[in-house]
């Protein structure tokens, strides 16, 4: 599924992060964060790998002590040797002028800096600071993310602009000014990295905000005044279904208008809930989209009267489960199979409308209907299943789907209304 052409993207600079290009003509690209210590290296390779492995292409770890510096190098060489070449971001706030200049191999080891404008320090010391920090990216030839916070604005300039507001004729309304604080704090310090030698295609923009309309209104107007490579994300989105929403609410809107490098969905976990669940979603929002596949998606009805059973669900929740336990495997075996559709349906009023519209579909007996379940493959009738094992052999009709029609060099299927899959698909009925 590929709805580029439907969306015209914003003109950026292309920088690179490790092995990852992040804006120009590259993917939006998903990334997430840890929230382990990271000085426990082992908690950390953990939870780097599991992201990872989820899908998230990039991955930024808290760097704020000299012990979480100091592990930031074995970190990496840990994860190189499991085949994790996920590129890792550093988050400095107060101290990172200190930490990159004492710990070279964090500063060689990261592939990138994330700097907060606002948490560089005061006074005289935040340019020398700062200056240090970017001084470090050009040594060792690192990009970085100016990330402007609302929740951690640079007081200082904020206390000028609002002196400066109040002698205007007509103010600013202070959401508007405080809009305005963020872009140019944001701006101004990138054109401060690129006076100190920083080449432009080395920096990343962002200027979170935590409401919807304010994010939606300040990326509208910095994506208008920069080509810089822009991060997305809704800061403190909140947890389970308010983060998803809210996450998905102003980047929806903000991808869709074309705007967007690289996205980041920073939900609150569940206590003791995988922290890939951000990874997750952000895939999802892109995915329904129609802007980048990343996994098989699953098509279910929601049920009503007609489906008091919960086959169909528990069918649709194992498949789901199934396809994206999968896809860590699957994803340098079978090439193209993130673009695979899947329906699980409950009864007869659109269950077989819906499956012959996916690659694969089953449409389960509702209520009072004739116990069997039709399957379909690209949009034909293939078998009818029934007894106490469906969901087993339809799990294995969706395997052999994949391994017939996306094994790297076999022939990758064609849209349900092209053409049809052979027929000699071997298929275990009932």
């Amino acid at each position: 599924m590929n709805n580029q052409e439907h969306i015209q993207r914003r003109k950026s600079l292309s920088v690179m992060v490790g092995n990852v290009a992040i804006g120009g003509n590259a993917p939006v690209v998903v990334q997430s964060m840890t929230n382990t210590d990271t000085a426990d290296a082992e908690a950390t390779v953990h939870q780097v790998f599991e992201l990872w492995q989820a899908g998230s292409e990039i991955v930024r770890i808290t760097v704020n002590s000299p012990e979480a510096a100091a592990q930031i190098g074995k970190i990496r060489r840990e994860l190189d040797a499991l085949g994790c070449n996920v590129p890792l971001v550093g988050d400095f706030h107060y101290n990172g002028h200190k930490l990159l200049a004492q710990y070279p191999d964090c500063a060689e080891a990261l592939a990138k800096y994330r700097i907060n404008p606002g948490n560089v320090g005061k006074g005289s010391k935040r340019d020398e600071q700062f200056s240090a920090m970017i001084e470090t990216a050009i040594q060792y030839n690192k990009p970085v993310r100016i990330g402007v916070n609302w929740g951690s604005m640079d007081q200082a300039k904020l206390a000028r602009m609002m002196d400066e507001n109040a002698q205007r004729a007509t103010p600013l309304e202070p959401d508007v000014l405080m809009r305005e604080a963020l872009i140019q704090s944001a701006l101004e310090n990138a054109e401060e990295a690129v006076k100190i030698g920083l080449p432009a295609d080395r920096i990343v923009i962002s200027c979170k905000v935590s409401n919807v309309q304010d994010l939606v209104k300040v990326y509208r107007d910095l994506a208008s005044r920069c080509e810089y490579a822009l991060h997305l994300g809704l800061t403190e989105a909140g947890m389970g279904s308010k983060g998803i929403v809210a996450s998905t609410a102003a980047l929806s809107l903000l991808l869709q208008d074309g705007i967007g490098d690289t996205i980041r969905v920073s939900l609150t976990p569940e206590p003791g809930e995988s922290r890939t669940k951000e990874v997750i979603v952000a895939q999802e929002i892109l995915q329904t989209m129609g802007i980048r596949s990343f996994t098989p998606l699953v098509t279910a009805c929601p049920g009503c009267g007609r489906t008091t059973s919960t086959l169909f669900q528990e069918l649709a929740q194992d498949i789901q489960r199934y396809l994206r336990e999968q896809m860590p495997i699957w994803r340098s075996q079978y090439p193209g199979v993130e673009t695979m559709s899947v329906a699980v349906m409950g009864c007869v009023v659109n269950g077989p409308g819906e499956s012959k519209l996916a690659n694969i579909g089953i449409s389960l007996p509702g209520t009072g209907e004739t116990p069997v379940a039709p399957v379909f493959v690209d949009g034909e009738k293939t078998v009818t299943l029934k007894g106490d094992n469906i969901a087993t052999e339809f799990l294995e009709i969706v395997e052999t789907y994949v391994q017939h029609n996306y094994a790297e060099g076999g022939s990758l299927r064609q849209q349900p209304t092209e053409s049809k899959v052979s027929k000699s698909i071997p298929i275990k009925a009932v």
